[in-house]
């Protein structure tokens, strides 16, 4: 039995597989977005530039893959947790009002169930870390648990997306460096900044639908300068890390690094259209290949 691609969220990047799997298990790979993959590799991306930028990336390449499992299986947790507390505002809003729970493919007892599950898997990938950055992955428990209703309180909720969405760089780094020092803070920082920038690409497809129900946003926010403010995140990005691979290497071919990156990001605002929400998720699902670019620059730096 298969369904068709109008019963599948809009931005699913996998209708056809998706499509294919029978109820219940379409529910809830459609509840953990098993279909758009973009962001798990987003929550996965700052854990590899800090095992990277911290010299571990060859010795330590298997950390790599397990905060990979430990991204799919925490971006799927957190994405049930959303959709549990935000199940009315789904139901208003045109893009997520065929989200499994507010349509009802899911119930709310199946998705209690289906969060446990996917926290095991989390909680195993745990247990392959030591003891500071054990300390540090649970820290982020409670900002992860607060996200869902910063878009009830704050015009910024991304800004909070971004201390949730770059953990990973301070577990990868205390794991392989063994310390909380100078430069993973500039990483995380700059992660923070180039999330608030992406995510506000993001949140252009749902600016008419977020002002009519009060949810709030850095896209509302912005208004006419959603252009510019997103060029100032990625700038403040760029700067910080920057910063970051300095601090492990002070040359400037450290910082001819980032070029690439640099360049990606500045392609994104330079072609975006803030009344084109095709256009605005194009450029979102483009940093997935800024955080490649990323990676391969703290790997130079990190392996020097």
């Amino acid at each position: 039995m298969t369904t068709t691609s109008q019963e599948i969220v809009p931005d699913s990047e996998h209708k056809g597989l998706v499509g294919r799997l029978p109820q219940p298990l379409r529910g809830l790979a459609l509840l953990a977005r098993f279909d758009r993959p973009i962001g798990w590799w987003l929550l996965f991306w700052p854990g590899a530039w800090a095992v990277a930028l911290a010299g571990g990336a060859i010795a330590r390449w298997d950390l790599i893959l397990w905060i990979l499992a430990g991204s799919i299986a925490m971006r799927g947790a957190g994405c049930v947790y959303n959709d549990i507390v935000d199940r009315d505002l789904d139901a208003q809003v045109a893009r997520t009002r065929s989200r499994p729970i507010p349509s009802g493919q899911v119930s709310i007892g199946l998705a209690w169930g289906w969060l446990v599950a996917l926290c095991l898997v989390g909680l195993v990938v745990l247990m392959q870390l030591h003891g500071l950055a054990i300390g540090v992955a649970l820290a982020s428990l409670a900002p992860v648990a607060a996200y869902p209703f910063m878009k009830r309180i704050t015009w910024w909720p991304q800004a909070w997306l971004g201390l949730v969405f770059s953990w990973a760089a301070l577990v990868g780094w205390s794991e392989v460096a063994g310390d909380l020092s100078a430069p993973m803070w500039l990483l995380y920082a700059g992660s923070i900044a180039w999330v608030i920038g992406y995510d506000t690409i993001y949140a252009l497809q749902d600016r008419e639908d977020d002002a009519l129900i009060g949810v709030r946003s850095s896209a509302l926010r912005m208004g006419t300068h959603v252009r510019g403010g997103t060029a100032a995140f990625y700038a403040a990005a760029v700067a910080l890390w920057g910063a970051a691979l300095w601090s492990v290497r002070p040359d400037p071919l450290a910082l001819a690094a980032l070029l690439p990156v640099a360049g990606h990001l500045a392609w994104q605002v330079a072609t975006l259209r803030p009344d084109d929400g095709a256009g605005a998720l194009q450029r979102f699902r483009s940093n997935r290949f800024a955080g490649l670019l990323m990676v391969l620059a703290c790997l130079v730096v990190g392996s020097a």
